[in-house]
């Protein structure tokens, strides 16, 4: 009987292990232990050096196949009924497999598992025995809260969803994995309470992967941009996160999660403007606080977004709206400025965001050295050289910081990247390019969809309801119902006095 690559395994297993060795060109972390447990039966275990545990290979797998053998049980079947004997009888594993598709073989020989073939058979035992080195599960790098789970998510798939399960011990989380990538082969999950998700939000998710045709996937971020369903936009239309506590509330609230193995950032659709304000720790705390630091972070994307545009337009076409005594100092500081404001702020805009990208870079023993020499000493030295005026140095500072505020980093980059068309149209035509560009970021945001749902719910289309957990925060009594642009199957994530009635 003769396989290929996309066919059925061979009966011989000399065949099979010159056929896999072809195929995977003899590489060297490729491990085949050969055993014969008894005069004509030959078993060959072959698994990824560095991809399984090989502890437990050794204590338990190879010791069930060398001293447990029923000798004279085996010798008088058939090779399919050994393999049968060995499943059942000998091995001491939870997780075992027969395959007889030799794609799969492959395809779980190079994801971590331990192949077993049996001389006579066609067909094979997958034993999973993962046991690759995993970073440890630690805080989270980009969402940090002062109050709240310190746990986050990992490169590692199972320990992703096992998170999660942690958080939702309920039997409707409904967990479905696919791969995705022809060369790849990457392990992408999605999750669901199947009681609360709008089940075409589920379908239609599965239609969005299923369709991915690439190479490879390396990230979230890939399928991001594969399913996303505005490519041409700045803003960020599919919400990601490294916090368990994030995702299992996103999925409480009906959305789906899309967890993709070797990256701690999982994916939440459907998502809305207003979710990239929302911090975890706003639900820690008490309602007024949470609120607060909402509305705070509103104020920070504004003046992440206007404030250098708003200081151009007004020194440079506006002057008759700065006091008499601020139009003296900023007139004092700019005498020796040789540029318009409108070329300040980019220089300026342009400086930071060099300091910026290459403090990411930088080497983390020195990273602090550096900020320090780009945020003082040049900018110390620009004022002093009259090459930058004291006020713009602070207004691009404020900006700056203020775009830190912002809980999640796309809409900080979407902020930082309109920031710079502002400066541009307030430097052509002052406030009225603020404005008009302005308008076109609002229509731009009320075109925009996620999985179908409206991206500025519940501000347009405009419902009251859902207002209760948007730019302000409720207490918790009052935060009865999901958010109806969700779509949920189930509205009422807490009872009330209908359901109590009807109960009675």
């Amino acid at each position: 009987m003769k396989s290929s690559e996309t066919g059925t395994l061979s009966n011989r297993l000399k065949t099979n292990i010159d056929q896999l060795n072809g195929l995977l060109g003899g590489s060297s972390d490729v491990v085949i232990k050969e055993l014969q447990i008894e005069e004509n039966t030959n078993i060959s275990l072959i698994y990824i050096d560095g991809l399984v545990d090989t502890q437990v290979l050794h204590n338990s797998i190879l010791y069930s196949l060398q001293e447990h053998i029923p000798y004279e049980q085996l010798g008088k079947l058939e090779p399919e009924q050994k393999i049968e004997i060995i499943k059942k009888q000998i091995l001491i594993a939870g997780d075992l497999t027969v395959i007889v598709d030799y794609s799969q073989f492959v395809h779980e020989l190079l994801s971590g598992s331990v192949m077993l073939l049996l001389d006579g058979t066609s067909t094979a035992l997958r034993i999973g025995l993962p046991g690759w080195e995993d970073r440890n599960v630690g805080e989270p790098s980009s969402q940090s809260v002062v109050r709240g789970p310190m746990e986050g998510f990992t490169e590692n798939l199972r320990t992703n969803t096992a998170l999660v399960r942690r958080k939702i011990k309920d039997s409707h989380l409904w967990l479905e994995t696919v791969q995705i990538g022809r060369v790849t082969q990457t392990s992408v999950s999605i999750m669901y309470l199947s009681n609360i998700a709008n089940k075409e939000l589920v379908q239609e998710v599965k239609r969005r992967l299923n369709k991915i045709d690439t190479d490879s996937i390396l990230e979230s971020g890939y399928i991001e941009e594969f399913i996303q369903e505005t490519v041409f936009t700045p803003f960020p239309t599919v919400y990601n996160s490294d916090r368990p506590d994030t995702i299992a509330a996103g999925i409480l609230e009906g959305k789906v999660a899309i967890i993709v193995d070797g990256t701690p950032f999982v994916l939440l659709v459907p998502t809305f403007f207003v979710a990239f304000f929302q911090s975890a720790e706003d639900y820690y705390q008490r309602a007024d606080i949470g609120t607060l630091l909402r509305l705070v972070r509103f104020i920070s994307f504004f003046i992440t977004l206007l404030a250098p545009s708003l200081y151009v337009a007004i020194t440079t076409y506006h002057q008759e709206m700065i006091p008499t005594n601020l139009v003296i100092s900023l007139a004092a500081q700019r005498e020796s400025v040789p540029f318009p404001a409108f070329v300040e702020a980019l220089i300026m805009e342009m400086t930071y965001e060099i300091l910026r990208e290459a403090g990411v870079r930088i080497p983390k023993n020195i990273g602090q050295a550096i900020s320090i020499v780009g945020t003082l000493v040049i900018g110390q030295a620009a004022v002093a050289a009259g090459f930058i005026s004291s006020a713009m140095v602070i207004i691009v500072s404020l900006t700056a910081i203020s775009s830190f505020v912002i809980p999640e980093t796309g809409m900080s980059i979407a902020a930082r990247m309109i920031r710079f068309v502002l400066i541009a149209l307030a430097g052509f035509i002052g406030l009225y390019g603020i404005l008009f560009g302005i308008f076109i970021i609002v229509l731009h945001l009320s075109s925009l969809r996620s999985f179908g749902m409206p991206y500025m719910s519940p501000l347009g289309p405009y419902n009251s309801k859902d207002l209760k957990d948007s730019i302000f925060r409720f207490p918790w009594p009052f935060l009865k119902t999901r958010p109806a642009e969700n779509k949920t199957q189930n509205l009422f994530r807490q009872s009330t006095s209908s359901d109590e009635e009807s109960t009675q």
